[in-house]
């Protein structure tokens, strides 16, 4: 048997077009995806011919690899002939010698391939997609499958390659066999190793560029050799971009989120309010955050970081105005703005260039009154400074009380063997301050004022530990402690609340101001310097701040006007009715420049993008719309102006709502727009005035944010676009209206 073999078998490997068959540099990769076009029934052609045929339980993948046909030959019963010739092992047979012996091909491969008789004995694979053709058998002998599914598994088919190159959407599937889209075939279930051989180098690009954005990776990564060389070895075929090219990606990035936020809030029916944060940088040049506060029409709280723009001089008296102009001229928001809070203490002329851009360009916002001076987290964060700057030497001494104890394990061990003998109730555990968040130095200060008698212990029974604080240190400890805790609960809402409002504020600050004025009555020198120290700077807040903070609080239907007279008056004493005025005529200015915006008169109005409104007679002729009825409008206005009450009088006289957790303001407006429709949307603008222009995650800083040397070094845009890019991608950019925050009061 063995001469037989070996002739047909040299004929095929001198066949030009066999070589695939011998191909030895076939990688695992390649074996997989022909694996997945093996036909179990068919053997290689180098097993003897006389092998017989076993005919085995299929196994359930290969059960389930079958169409309907090839599973009707697979359930053999007993009586069924059970021999079979090499020819029928091999998807082949000899039409000469077996005529009614034919079976249907069961291989994948018969798909894209058809077979041509070229000479007598000898037939050809032919592929339906290139026509170019393979051995497939000569004589007796049968070449087998497996370097027809290497043409298609490795894509080495032009023609199929570029059908796939055209369809980029879906990997390629090869066709259903025998079925239509009217009578699909039998579900044909594919292993977990199947090819997916489209590549898509711009896709690479794109995803490329995304990560750099997400993760604040430096652009020039793309040069790095390690990087470069993890993604050869993920994709030969990927050529690795240059810095210019992942530059222009991201900047491409950049500008298609910008024009899906450009469009939602093209669509917001209110105002927009601003927030100026500067960074410095080791160039000296500064570079201010904008960031854009509005409520959409669907009384939903957004924010989103607008612009950042790079200020050569950042502490003229212009850069800031500079920003903003030209935030409102990229966005288009010259007579959208409403207010505007700022991160820093500026100068009168600085402020006097800010105001223009809000009354002379908007008719609202009382003359630029609702200029917000200070951000909130900057002003707590000063306090805290000069409350720890006046107690700096006791500070020191517990900060190295806590290093004693922290940097070696057994002054730890120590230390919890004391506690744990002296029962100290203290659940707190001492750390190390971070001197750059005020928070981490308060939450020390009390953590050692809890575990004083530990240290005290410490002192007795550790001859080298020498910085024990005094019983008169401890005391100024807790003095401490008792006035950081004041500004602490205030500035910690900014962590933990998604979006303080000024509602909220107004509470923290008038609390702030009330325990003041009870502590500055005491004869202990440090408590009385102390006292005066913060009642200065929360009083210089509150004068910039409190007409928005009040108005703020006068659009909650839970305080109104109530909560703004009865805290005045805790505040102001006799000065109190005049101050109450003040608020009191802003409000009524404020609501009067909303009457007077050329709007739908009709109360209809209220439901934007629903104002044409058409009442049609029973042939279906249109006899009234809305324009036919504005001279009715303006009649009733002049008629009963002066005998009706205006919607904000009405709103103001009646009965305050219960005070429940959990309010939220903005859906009880939602609610009543078209019972007040002018005054809701004033609200929906004053609703919206931020109280802080830096994020949770800085409300505690006591320095100045700092943009890295890194993006120091790159242009302005590129730096603007990577940081922009980076919040609008948090929000998804598919559908930016889909981001929003929650408001809690």
């Amino acid at each position: 048997m063995a001469a037989p073999v070996e002739e047909p078998m040299a004929a095929l490997v001198e066949e030009p077009m066999a070589a695939p068959v011998e191909e030895p540099m076939s990688t695992h990769y390649e074996e997989a995806m022909a694996a997945h076009f093996e036909d179990p029934m068919t053997n290689h052609f180098e097993e003897p011919m006389t092998a017989p045929i076993n005919h085995k339980r299929a196994t359930p993948d290969e059960v389930m690899m079958e169409t309907p046909d090839e599973e009707k030959m697979l359930m053999l019963t007993p009586f069924e002939d059970k021999t079979a010739t090499p020819y029928e092992n091999n998807e082949v047979e000899n039409t000469e010698t077996q005529p009614n012996k034919r079976r249907k091909k069961k291989s994948i491969v018969w798909e894209h391939f058809t077979i041509e008789n070229v000479g007598p004995g000898c037939r050809r694979a032919c592929c339906k997609q290139c026509k170019q053709s393979f051995a497939y058998s000569t004589g007796s002998k049968v070449a087998g499958t497996s370097h027809l599914k290497r043409h298609i598994a490795k894509g080495t088919c032009p023609a199929l390659l570029r059908n796939q190159n055209n369809n980029q959407s879906s990997p390629y599937t090869p066709a259903s066999r025998g079925g239509s889209s009217s009578n699909p075939p039998k579900r044909r279930y594919r292993t977990a190793n199947t090819p997916q051989i489209i590549f898509d180098p711009d896709r690479c690009r794109h995803e490329i560029a995304r990560m750099i954005i997400m993760h604040d990776y430096p652009l020039h990564m793309v040069e790095h050799p390690g990087f470069v060389a993890f993604a050869q070895n993920l994709n030969p075929q990927f050529n690795m971009v240059s810095f210019n090219t992942v530059q222009g990606d991201c900047v491409a990035t950049y500008l298609t989120e910008k024009q899906s936020v450009t469009k939602f809030i093209e669509g917001i029916p209110g105002r927009v309010c601003l927030t100026l944060d500067m960074w410095s940088s080791s160039q000296s040049v500064g570079y201010v955050f904008i960031t854009g506060h509005f409520i959409d029409a669907d009384w939903k709280l957004h924010r989103r970081l607008l612009n950042v723009v790079m200020e050569p001089y950042p502490d003229s008296d212009s850069a800031l105005s500079h920003a903003v102009a030209v935030c409102l001229h990229d966005w288009s928001l010259e007579n959208k703005l409403f207010s505007v809070t700022y991160d820093q203490p500026l100068s009168e002329t600085a402020l006097e260039n800010l105001r223009p851009l809000l009354s002379n360009k908007n008719p609202l916002i009382l003359s630029g009154q609702l200029l917000v001076g200070h951000c909130m987290a900057r002003t707590l964060s000063s306090i805290a400074k000069e409350v720890l700057a006046a107690g700096s030497d006791v500070v020191k001494k517990v900060r190295d009380s806590v290093k004693y104890v922290k940097t070696s394990e057994s002054h730890e061990e120590k230390f919890l063997e004391l506690k744990s003998q002296l029962q100290v109730p203290s659940e707190r555990s001492l750390s190390i301050d971070d001197q750059t968040k005020w928070n981490t130095t308060y939450q020390m200060l009390v953590a050692c004022s809890e575990l004083r008698e530990v240290f005290t212990c410490l002192d007795t029974s550790d001859p080298d530990y020498k910085q024990t604080p005094s019983m008169e240190d401890w005391k100024q400890v807790e003095t401490i402690c008792t006035y950081l805790k004041l500004i602490f609960d205030a500035a910690n809402i900014l962590t933990t609340t998604t979006n303080p409002t000024a509602v909220t504020f107004f509470h923290e600050v008038w609390r702030i101001q009330t325990d003041l004025t009870k502590m500055v009555e005491s004869e202990d020198p440090f408590i009385s310097s102390l006292t005066k120290t913060m009642q200065e700077r929360i009083e210089k807040y509150w004068k910039n701040c409190s007409l928005a903070l009040a108005t703020a609080v006068v659009m909650d239907p839970r305080f109104k006007m109530k909560l703004v007279e009865f805290s005045f008056n805790k505040i102001y004493g006799e000065e109190a009715p005049m101050d109450i005025k003040v608020v009191d005529d802003g409000i009524h200015e404020l609501f009067h420049e909303y009457l007077t915006l050329p709007l739908p008169l009709t109360p209809t109005y209220a439901d934007e993008g629903n104002n044409n409104i058409k009442i049609e007679d029973s042939q279906g002729g249109a006899i009234l719309t809305d324009n036919g009825l504005t001279d009715f409008d303006m009649y009733i206005m002049e008629t009963t102006s002066q005998q009706m009450k205006s919607e904000l009088d009405q709103y103001l006289d009646e009965s305050l709502l219960p005070r429940v957790n959990d309010f939220d303001v903005l859906g009880w407006w939602k609610l009543n727009k078209m019972k007040y429709p002018t005054l809701s949307k004033m609200a929906r603008d004053i609703l919206s005035i931020p109280v802080s222009t830096v994020p949770s995650d800085s409300v505690f800083d006591t320095t100045v944010k700092e943009m890295d040397q890194y993006r120091s070094s790159l242009r302005p845009e590129t730096v603007e676009a990577l940081i922009c890019a980076k919040d609008w991608m948090r929000y998804g950019s598919a559908d930016a209206s889909t981001a929003l925050v929650r408001m809690e009061y």
